[in-house]
């Protein structure tokens, strides 16, 4: 496999807001149309999208986040993966981890020493494979999601 991270630019647009999850999964995640929206209209640097391509083929979307304000006041600031949307057929490839680890290696690169995630708690969200990958629950919810935390 050569799995790579792409920048979205017009010449991937298409295919970056062609990505769709598993129906059931729809609840969970927001469309990439959405999330390229959010990227848009926060301040520079904030938002990290990116398009997952193996061989050429978009396979999946992430988008990371870098030091924003978790709480409203300000006090905290935090980095992580935002969204992850891993193309119904191409699940259960490995496109997921290589998104996390990628998205790893970004956080480790900017000095991140922790790396956050939440997900919507259910029968068709992504605890399993987020806590899998070795995150854990940290005690707190998020606009009804359960946040987890990496310690890089």
């Amino acid at each position: 496999m050569t799995i790579r991270l792409e920048v979205v630019t017009p010449a991937n647009f298409e295919a970056a807001v062609g990505i769709r999850v598993r129906p059931e999964q729809e609840k969970n995640v927001a469309p990439v149309l959405r999330s390229l929206a959010e990227a848009y209209v926060h301040p520079d640097g904030v938002a990290w999208p990116r398009l997952i391509v193996d061989d050429g083929r978009p396979v999946g979307f992430l988008m990371a986040f870098f030091d924003i304000d978790w709480f409203e006041d300000g006090s905290v600031h935090r980095s992580g993966l935002w969204r992850l949307n891993i193309a119904a057929g191409e699940q259960g490839r490995g496109y997921g981890r290589f998104a996390v680890e990628a998205v790893a290696t970004e956080l480790r690169r900017r000095g991140c020493k922790e790396f956050y995630v939440s997900w919507h708690p259910g029968p068709d969200g992504p605890e399993e494979f987020y806590l899998g990958l070795g995150f854990r629950k940290n005690g707190e919810q998020t606009e009804g999601e359960t946040v987890g935390v990496l310690d890089l």
